[in-house]
């Protein structure tokens, strides 16, 4: 579980607890899970490597840093779409790549049936980025898809997670860190995150 990584900073557990409450309308909802995006990110992106570089200021030259990594972001649609605003607002220059998956309701298995990624890697780092982390498949499909394009490092920034979910993705792939505001209780008999906060895309969207 080293690489499971569950914020403690102060405005995260704030604003995760406004974002579960049933009183919090959609608009709200989309600007929170913007928020709470931005902050998680902050977060998962301590490791990026860097190289010294220069920088001339107003009054002289100053040794500083630049990121070595080309990143793309990969929000599982639809839900995985609101964290994106957020991620992009401190990588402004990052990629986004769309894979669509659903949950069948009835095996809770994911089903894909949108992927358009090129032919070969245009990036270093991959961020999977989906709200809840509930059975674990569509995470552990969706990195499935990314190894098998050639990506080297990849990382799961979610908002909240159940200890099913965890298992599942560090058992399926153990070299993927796991970023989340929040490990939750359980999953109920519908495969739903208990407290959680509901059907994700559901609140963002207002459906």
């Amino acid at each position: 579980m080293s690489l499971v990584h569950v914020s403690s900073h102060p405005l995260v557990l704030h604003k995760l607890t406004v974002l579960r409450s049933h009183d919090t309308d959609h608009r709200a909802f989309r600007e929170l899970v913007r928020e709470l995006a931005l902050l998680l990110c902050y977060e998962a992106t301590q490791d990026l490597p860097l190289s010294p570089t220069k920088v001339t200021t107003p009054m002289a030259e100053a040794t500083g840093y630049k990121a070595d990594e080309a990143i793309g972001l990969v929000p599982i649609l639809r839900s995985g779409l609101g964290l994106v605003d957020g991620v992009m607002e401190l990588l402004p220059l990052v990629q986004v790549w769309h894979i669509g998956l659903y949950r069948d309701e009835k095996t809770l298995r994911p089903v894909e049936y949108y992927n358009r990624l090129p032919t070969e890697p245009t990036v270093q780092l991959c961020l999977v980025l989906d709200p809840m982390l509930a059975t674990g498949g569509s995470a552990v499909a969706t990195i499935d898809i990314l190894k098998r394009w050639g990506v080297k490092r990849i990382k799961f920034l979610g908002l909240i997670a159940a200890p099913e979910g965890v298992n599942r993705l560090t058992q399926a792939h153990p070299d993927v860190p796991i970023h989340v505001a929040a490990i939750d209780e359980r999953l109920n008999e519908v495969g739903f995150i208990v407290p959680g906060l509901g059907d994700a895309g559901d609140r963002q969207f207002g459906t």
